[in-house]
């Protein structure tokens, strides 16, 4: 792979006007391990299978500096013998200018629909390998295979078995082994994840390859890589394993943290950090899902919210708080912070895939009732009727989902209660700031001039 890998950067420097394209195979925005491997794989099957000009290029979704943030991906790519150094990243290829010049085609792995801000690219995408909820609309462009289960590089690893199982070597198949050792928990059943098609493939890979590391070894080692985050800045270990969503004027960030919620908030500075990560990244929330493991290994999982605005955290609150489906089984408990929430998540198989779509629910649901009453104040975001359309809502997770307004989002937090960017200046209520907003539209839409 290492040789295919090399050859991938050699035909993006050789890409232009006259070239025939490329061919690029994409994870998601997250980039972790089964986003990476997936892609890495998947298109390097594609290039011995797929009769085509267009050489198929695996393209890691982050910017090449956000990687060393993946240390569980730089250990299994160095116990797998390949470099950092061949593989390609988002902010090396200029996929809209490819697009536009009709030089892309695209597959997309680990997530089945684009972000708004790749919106366009869409025309280009011919297949999904996914096991996320199902979000993209039927094409017959397209061909899609979703399916719920633990890792997507199961399924590329199916797909492989399959179609080219000579394309399998041991290189290739510690990549995927690793990864769907990882996603699936070391394939422990208590942690919610492994489903009878994970395992299949895992024990499928330890038979054919008899080298591969002994699973359990295997398991601690990634899992250790995973977890180390020692050095990390708070805003590093926020970008660590990050998703985002957002609705109407709110936008969250969140975050997977590999520490309890105890050595979390003993973090010096904390306050000050996350305030300042929510004004460099344009983020009114911050919910972070910390994850441990007990001396049974069974997963242990806390939550915090942080908001200088108490009106977004407390809504946020009592959304995950009252959420059904699936119910997170919340408890509080003490918080040194006026602005975070902690809970105990007493539901632990319930990871962020199963959240999002509980807070995309919310956003939806509180973009609405702004709209409608045009005073926050009044919100009613506890309405029963709501609880069951999480289903039918979109995934923020599967479908990368980012603010569609054309106007950047107002950094609440400079202007509101508990930031400490404010440098004294006098602190205005978001509430009573945002119903000024409002009131001043409706008066210039009761206005003759706007009738």
């Amino acid at each position: 792979m290492e040789a295919y890998l090399r050859s991938c950067r050699e035909v993006l420097k050789g890409c232009c006007n006259n070239s025939p394209g490329l061919h690029v195979v994409m994870g998601n925005e997250a980039c972790d391990m089964d986003s990476m491997v997936s892609a890495l794989t998947f298109a390097y099957f594609l290039s011995k299978t797929l009769n085509s000009k267009r050489l198929p290029v695996p393209i890691l979704n982050i910017p090449r500096r956000e990687f060393p943030l993946r240390s569980d991906s730089i250990f299994l790519l160095r116990e797998t013998g390949l470099s950092q150094d061949d593989l390609l990243f988002r902010d090396e290829v200029d996929l809209h200018s490819l697009h536009k010049a009709k030089q892309l085609t695209l597959t997309l792995v680990d997530h089945n629909v684009l972000p708004s801000s790749d919106s366009e690219l869409e025309e280009a995408v011919v297949e999904v390998i996914d096991h996320h909820l199902l979000q993209r609309p039927s094409s017959s462009s397209c061909s899609v295979t979703v399916e719920r289960v633990g890792s997507c590089a199961t399924l590329v690893t199916e797909r492989i078995t399959q179609k080219a199982p000579d394309v399998l070597d041991q290189q290739v198949a510690q990549l995927l082994y690793g990864t769907i050792i990882l996603d699936c928990v070391n394939m422990a059943p208590e942690a919610g994840k492994v489903t009878p098609k994970d395992s299949q493939y895992a024990v499928f890979l330890e038979k054919h390859f008899p080298e591969l590391p002994p699973r359990g070894a295997l398991f601690q080692s990634l899992q250790n890589a995973k977890f180390d985050v020692s050095g990390l800045s708070t805003e590093q270990m926020l970008l660590k394993d990050m998703k985002a969503a957002s609705g109407g004027d709110l936008r969250l960030a969140v975050s997977v943290i590999y520490l309890t919620l105890e050595d979390f908030l003993q973090r010096r500075g904390l306050q000050q950090d996350l305030c300042e990560f929510c004004h460099k990244h344009n983020y009114n929330l911050v919910v972070a899902m910390t994850i441990s493991f007990r001396d049974n290994k069974e997963p242990f999982r806390q939550l915090a919210i942080y908001s200088s605005s108490t009106v977004y955290r407390e809504e946020i609150s009592k959304a995950l708080e009252k959420a059904k489906n699936p119910s997170l089984d919340l408890r509080p408990i003490s918080s040194p912070y006026l602005d975070i929430k902690t809970y105990i998540q007493g539901n632990t198989v319930a990871s962020r895939k199963k959240l999002l779509p509980i807070i995309t629910d919310f956003l939806k649901e509180w973009d609405r009732k702004v709209c409608q009453s045009g005073n926050i104040d009044v919100l009613d975001l506890d309405d029963d009727s709501n609880q069951d359309q999480s289903d039918s809502l979109q995934c923020a997770e599967d479908a990368g989902i980012e603010d569609d307004t054309p106007f950047p989002p107002t950094p609440m937090n400079s202007l509101v209660e508990g930031c400490p960017l404010d440098n004294g200046l006098p602190k205005i209520n978001p509430e009573i700031l945002v119903e000024k907003v409002c009131r001043m539209a409706s008066m210039e839409d009761e206005s003759p001039e706007g009738q």
